[in-house]
Order: C-alpha cells, then sequence, then structure tokens
C-alpha cells in the first residue's frame, strides 16, 4: 500500500490579533513598520513552494487531504494559494477525492472571492464564526459581523464547495447559556455539514488572560462550561450531526479527514513558520517567526527549529490519548488487564457506552467526555 502524506500549510497573517489568540499568527504593522499585507507577504508562497520542494525528496507517497491553516489564510490571493496545490499535486500522486481545506474568516470573503478559491482547488471550507452574539464576539475581539457568516455560508455553496464548516468557541467571559445557545442554533440554521466547538482556553500573555488577571472579566465555572458542551453536543445530534471527535460533528461523510489523520497519528508536513509535522514516529517543527523563515529557505539552510523521535512509549500513549477523543473508541483488546480494572469503574458510571463496553471497545459518552482528560490520566500512568 502507497505510504500517505497529508499537508497543513500555515498562513501566519491576520488582520487584527484576537484578545484569546496566542497562534503564531502576525499581523502586517508586527512583522513591519507601517507594513501592508501585499509588502510583507509577497514572497512568502515563494518561499512555502521551497519546502516543498525539501519535502518531496524526503517523502514520497500519495496526498489525501491538503489543510490551509492560520492565521487567515482567505486573506491571500487565491492565485497564490492555489500554487501551493499546484505544486503539492505536481510532487505527489494527489488522490482523487482529496479533500483541501480553506479557513476563512467571514468578513475576508465575499461570492467572487470564494468562487476564487473553488477554482484554485478548494472543496472544503471552514468559517471562523466562534459566536452569533454580537458581546461575546466583541469579548473575543473579533471583527466579523455576525450577519457575514450566511452571506459567506451562502456563498460558499454558490461556488460549489462540497463540504461547509464553522468553528464555535464556547465558555467566553460573560457568555451565558441562553447566548450559547443562541449561536448554536444559527449555526446549525445555515445548513453546514460540520461543526467544531471548542472551550475557550486562555492562554497566557494574551490580551484576554491579562484582562482576566486584574478582574475586568470573569471565566464562567465548570458547570456552566459542562453544560454548554452538552447543549452542542445534544442540538447537532437532533439536526443531523454526530459527533466523531470530541469537539466535532458531522453529517455522514463529513468529518474532516485533515484532522482525523492527526487524531490517529498519521503522517503529515507542516509547511510555513512554526508549522509542526510528523512521520513515521519522529516529529519536527519549523522556525516560528516568517521573516526567519522566509530567509532560511531562501539561504538554502534548514527551517527545522527541533525534532524528536518518539519513544513506543510515547507512541502508546500518545495513540490512547487521542483515539479516547473520537466516536470509535479504543479496542480494549489493546488495554492491559491492569488499565481495564482501573477504568471499569466509569463504564459503571456512566461515563463509558455499555453497549460498546460490551464489544469490547471503550467509548465515551456525552458526560464521559467532559471528563475525558481524568479517563486518560486512569490509563496513562
Amino acid at each position: 500500500m502507497t505510504a500517505q502524506l497529508s499537508f497543513y500549510v500555515h498562513i501566519p497573517y491576520c488582520v487584527k490579533r484576537c484578545g484569546y489568540c496566542d497562534f503564531n499568527t502576525y499581523t502586517p504593522s508586527q512583522l513591519l513598520d507601517g507594513g501592508t499585507l501585499e509588502a510583507v507577504s509577497g514572497d512568502y508562497i515563494d518561499a512555502v513552494l521551497r519546502e516543498v520542494e525539501i519535502a518531496k525528496v524526503s517523502s514520497p507517497g500519495s496526498v489525501p487531504t491538503i489543510f490551509f491553516g492560520g492565521g487567515t489564510p482567505s486573506l491571500l490571493p487565491a492565485n497564490d494559494l492555489g500554487r501551493v496545490i499546484t505544486a503539492i499535486k505536481s510532487g505527489w500522486d494527489v488522490t482523487e477525492d482529496c479533500e483541501i481545506t480553506l479557513e476563512a474568516n467571514p468578513d475576508s470573503v465575499d461570492a467572487s472571492k470564494l468562487m476564487q478559491f473553488r477554482g484554485a482547488g478548494f472543496n472544503r471550507v471552514s468559517f471562523g464564526m466562534q459566536s452569533a452574539v454580537p458581546h461575546v464576539l466583541a469579548t473575543l475581539d473579533r471583527t466579523h459581523n455576525p450577519e457575514n457568516v450566511l452571506r459567506a455560508v451562502e456563498g460558499a455553496r454558490a461556488a460549489g464547495f462540497s463540504s461547509v464548516s464553522v468553528d464555535l468557541i464556547y465558555g467566553t467571559p460573560g457568555e451565558s447559556l441562553a447566548d450559547w445557545r443562541t449561536s448554536v442554533e444559527s449555526a446549525l440554521s445555515l445548513g453546514v455539514d460540520h461543526i467544531s466547538a471548542y472551550a475557550l482556553i486562555v492562554e497566557s500573555g494574551t490580551k484576554l488572560a491579562n484582562q482576566i488577571k486584574r478582574g475586568e472579566l470573569t471565566m464562567p465555572d465548570d458547570d456552566l462550561m459542562a453544560d454548554m458542551y452538552l447543549l452542542v453536543d445534544q442540538l447537532a445530534q437532533e439536526a443531523g450531526l454526530s459527533w466523531y471527535e470530541l469537539s466535532n460533528w458531522s453529517k455522514p461523510g463529513h468529518d474532516s479527514r485533515h484532522n482525523v489523520a492527526y487524531w490517529k497519528n498519521a503522517n503529515w508536513w507542516g509547511l510555513g513558520p512554526g508549522a509542526h509535522s510528523h512521520k513515521d514516529g519522529v516529529r519536527w517543527w519549523n522556525i516560528k517567526h516568517p521573516t526567519a523563515y522566509k530567509s532560511a529557505l531562501f539561504a538554502g539552510t534548514t527551517v527545522v527549529a527541533e525534532s524528536e523521535t518518539l519513544t513506543p512509549e510515547q507512541l502508546s500513549d500518545e495513540a490512547i490519548m487521542l483515539q479516547i477523543r473520537m466516536r470509535e473508541g479504543i479496542e480494549l483488546s489493546k488495554l492491559s488487564a491492569d488499565q481495564i480494572l482501573r477504568i471499569e469503574p466509569y463504564s459503571q458510571s456512566g461515563h463509558l457506552d455499555h453497549q460498546h463496553w460490551a464489544n469490547g471497545i471503550l467509548q465515551l459518552t456525552p458526560t464521559g467526555r467532559l471528563i475525558a482528560d481524568r479517563i486518560v490520566r486512569e490509563l496513562v500512568v
């Protein structure tokens, strides 16, 4: 069987940095005093294409998924991103049903631009919706108008995207359960194929973390966070979107195959500054700063910042941590008698699905998903 290699392409540019974000992203003025997007990104794709050439030498195989994330990939011209898709298609056997995803801010696209992205080869789009409630978006420092999400989804459908997804965030300071219901129901009313819903994580050093530290904002308590998760799970299931991973729900045939590759610890190559890669038990990550990344590639030097070879124990532990998040769960036959003994009480307490347990599979129930980390700690000691 031909080896497979997915690609992640990092686009590190944003018009504005959101208050909760600690991703490896930059506004033009952070990279160049008074700089414009065109000035800082003009030669970026040329650099990425050089990394594609490096990957081509060392990693043959077929490509089942390509994912452009960021940052805000939709800020760049479609033909620039299309150059990367073309380079990958020329260097590898891209599968006929290759899933090619674009992350997009709803404000950064219109019907014409979405048509251009579709023409460049994208067939799946994921819009950063986050919330439908203005005061929640304001707290998150999101720039888009909630009404633009509907316009973006309609534009993606008209352009011929075969799969449309939206991302949501819950647990924003000041967000009530009613606010969250409004956001979830609004997302589902769009008729999307896929929803991701992530609990807000306050990262040290972000604007939001500093606001909380100063007492200007207060995080919701654990009980409200649990209610929010159970609500999105219930509403998504009722709308015909089934959970397939802890934070993801989809219509049949619309799972994010790229993300599934991560959760199954498959091989992927991360192109771009700060991007992580994994191949056959070896993990590496690139220089973080875009300017340093570009300079290294144009100078013909390595962009790899560090690497590690995973031990069999690390691979085993990671398989547990990742597989437990998924609907398929973990085969009990792959666990030791001691591990099964430690987690059996969770089957009795309703945190593990009884029917699957009887059939030799560890699968979390909705309440079990709320304590997934605790159950992992029982298995990985």
